[in-house]
């Protein structure tokens, strides 16, 4: 169960950094004529894409099916209003999104540190 746990943190740290990547992208083309500011989907539905499975601990257990690297889509954003250009990035909004980002990470790697002490503590 804590290697899962592991795994999960591990698959929400990707996903925040491709949340970042596209805010940054966002972000450097604010003044680009046309450009539709993107998001990747939400966490949960990458949950949903790669479902946890048993693990077999015995032959005679069903084989299990190996989890497949969720994909993180990009998915048009609601941005804000758009500009004369076409244009639909509100920096404010970036911002925002960038400081969830911040803190979902932090909230990311402290759970992972406590599993981690958890399991150290149970090894002693």
């Amino acid at each position: 169960m804590s290697v899962y746990l592991f795994e999960l943190a591990a698959q929400k740290a990707e996903w925040l950094s491709a949340r970042q990547t596209a805010i940054a992208s966002n972000v450097a083309n604010a003044n680009t004529p046309g450009y539709r500011a993107v998001d990747v989907a939400p966490f949960a539905a990458v949950l949903d894409n790669a479902p946890m499975v048993m693990a077999a601990t015995n032959p005679a257990h069903f084989d299990p099916s190996g989890l497949s690297p969720a994909a993180y889509r990009e998915v048009e954003s609601d941005g804000g209003e758009e500009t004369l250009s076409g244009n639909n990035v509100s920096l404010e909004g970036q911002m925002v999104a960038l400081g969830e980002v911040g803190r979902d990470f932090t909230m990311t790697a402290n759970i992972r540190r406590a599993f981690h002490q958890l399991l150290m503590s149970a090894l002693k």
